[in-house]
C-alpha cells in the first residue's frame, strides 16, 4: 500500500477517527487515575501514562495484525468488532474499579494497566483498519497520543453536545468489522467474486448495528420514564 495513495490516506484517516471515538474510556480512566496528584503533577501523569499506554497498545496492535493472518482469526475478530460497535451504543458502564494514585508514578502505572486492560476494542479495530500495514498502525497510534493526552475530553464534551456523533463512531467500527469479515482469507474468494454481494453485506451490517443501539437506547429510555413516572405517583 502506498504512503500516498487514497487506500492509505482513507485508512489512516479511519484509524484516527477510531481512537477519537474510542478515546472517551482513556479520558476518562487518565481523570480518575490523576485526580488525586498536585496540579503540577497531573499534566506529568497524563503525558507518561498516556506513552506507555500507547507503547503498549502499538506493542499489541502490532502481534494481532500477525495474527490475523491465521485462518478464520480475521472472522473472529470481525464478529468480536462488531459487539465492540453495539456496546459503544450502549454502554453505561461506570469506570468506579479505577483507583486514583497517590504518587506520580503510582497513577502512571493506573493508567497504563487500566488502559491495557480496556484497549481490547482499540486494538482489534486499528489492526482490522489497518489491512496489515504495520506502518499504518504505528503511524495511526502515534497521531492517537495527542489526541488521548489533549483532544480526547474535548471530543467527550463534543459527544455530549452531539450525541449522533457515537452513531457516526459505531457505524465505523461496525464498516471495520465487516471489511474485517469478507478479508477472512477463509471467505474472501467468495466476497471477492460477488462485489455486490460484499457491498450489501458491508452496508446491512453497518445498518444493523445502528438500528440495534437506537432500539436499545429508545427501549432503556421508555423503561427510565416509566419507572420515573411510578415514582412520583
Amino acid at each position: 500500500m502506498d504512503i500516498l495513495s487514497l487506500e492509505f490516506l482513507t485508512a489512516l484517516i479511519t484509524i484516527v477517527f477510531i481512537d477519537l471515538i474510542l478515546a472517551g474510556d482513556n479520558a476518562i480512566v487518565i481523570g480518575l487515575a490523576a485526580r488525586k496528584l498536585p496540579k503540577e503533577q497531573q499534566t506529568k501523569a497524563v503525558i507518561w501514562g498516556t506513552v506507555g499506554a500507547v507503547g503498549i497498545r502499538a506493542i499489541a496492535t502490532v502481534l494481532v495484525v500477525y495474527l490475523l493472518n491465521v485462518p478464520w482469526l480475521m472472522l473472529a475478530g470481525g464478529i468480536l468488532l462488531l459487539w465492540i460497535a453495539y456496546k459503544l451504543l450502549v454502554d453505561n458502564d461506570e469506570h468506579d474499579n479505577v483507583k486514583p494514585g497517590n504518587t506520580l508514578w503510582q497513577s502512571v502505572r493506573t493508567i497504563i494497566i487500566a488502559d491495557a486492560a480496556m484497549g481490547l476494542d482499540n486494538v482489534i479495530a486499528v489492526a482490522g483498519a489497518s489491512h496489515g500495514n504495520i506502518t499504518l498502525v504505528l503511524l495511526g497510534l502515534l497521531i492517537s497520543i495527542p489526541i488521548v493526552v489533549w483532544g480526547s475530553t474535548l471530543f467527550i464534551k463534543l459527544i455530549n453536545r452531539i450525541p449522533w456523533i457515537v452513531y457516526v463512531g459505531s457505524g465505523v467500527l461496525a464498516y471495520t468489522a465487516a471489511k474485517m469479515i469478507t478479508h477472512e482469507m477463509k471467505l474472501e474468494q467468495f466476497f471477492n467474486d460477488n462485489p455486490a454481494f460484499e457491498w450489501s453485506f458491508l452496508i446491512l451490517l453497518v445498518i444493523v448495528i445502528i438500528v440495534a443501539g437506537l432500539w436499545k437506547n429508545s427501549s432503556r429510555s421508555k423503561a427510565h420514564s416509566a419507572e420515573k413516572s411510578r415514582e412520583t405517583q
